[in-house]
């Protein structure tokens, strides 16, 4: 019976330190990353989901865990490391969600809305309008294609490329942060070649338009013009966007977690 009762004390120890360590990674990157941890969701709330996820994947981590029960100031620095891999994992899944973003500004400047700014409820930020809208949209696109089971998968394999215990190569980390930067701003000039394309040739039209009949505004037709083609243009490729950002999101992710291993 004393036997019986230490391996229950023990067993209630390892499954009290698994779950406290599971939900400070998982609880720092649920709280930032994308869709789970955006603004607009009430804190109490981002903070019910990290604590039913932890408690639901905090089984299969056990294996990952220290055997036996750290001291008191090895699992403070246990946790202190479990926080910063969480907030390096949701930092970029949020970093690559900004594409959609990057994309809204470029099309903004190229259609000639850049100066109408509104409050992006996906980044707690002024934006740009197409920004606000695809960013939004986005979130709506993430969960449609559960790309969230991606990010949770991608917690869980976290484990692999960050054991616990195992001090991160921050050097790794500030490279892979900045290949992940360049990667978003990329996809989202990629998505908004089109419109760049578009309203070059309105300029160039209306350029030798000023040139062959200079007693036109040319500045009161382009304008007009350069807002109704634009969206034309992204009546026609909008599913096309989020059909391609989903795409990258996901080959993104994928090459971030192979990269990190």
């Amino acid at each position: 019976m004393p036997a019986f009762q230490g391996l229950i004390e023990e067993f209630l120890a390892a499954g009290v330190l698994a779950f406290i360590l599971t939900f400070v990674r998982m609880g720092t990157a649920i709280m930032i990353m994308p869709g789970l941890g955006d603004s607009f969701i009430p804190e109490r709330l981002r903070l019910l989901i990290a604590l039913s996820i932890s408690f639901v994947m905090f089984p299969l981590t056990l294996k990952y865990m220290p055997n036996p029960m750290p001291g008191t100031f090895m699992l403070f620095s246990l946790i202190v490391m479990e926080f910063i891999i969480g907030l390096f994992f949701g930092t970029v899944a949020r970093i690559f969600m900004t594409a959609l973003d990057t994309a809204g500004m470029v099309i903004s400047t190229s259609s000639g809305l850049g100066n109408a700014q509104v409050f992006n409820p996906s980044l707690a930020a002024q934006g740009s309008l197409i920004g606000a809208f695809l960013s939004v949209t986005g979130v709506l696109v993430l969960f449609a294609v559960d790309l969230h089971h991606l990010l949770i998968a991608g917690l869980i394999e976290s484990y692999e490329l960050f054991p616990v215990g195992a001090i991160p190569d921050t050097g790794s980390m500030a490279e892979l942060l900045a290949r992940t930067v360049s990667s978003s701003f990329a996809i989202g000039v990629k998505i908004g070649a089109p419109f760049i394309v578009l309203t070059m040739l309105v300029y160039v039209g209306m350029g030798v338009l000023s040139r062959l009949m200079p007693q036109i505004q040319v500045f009161m037709i382009a304008l007009p013009l350069q807002i109704i083609l634009s969206l034309l243009t992204m009546m026609l490729v909008l599913s096309a966007i989020f059909m391609h950002w989903a795409l990258q999101f996901e080959e993104a992710m994928v090459f971030f977690l192979k990269s990190g291993g």
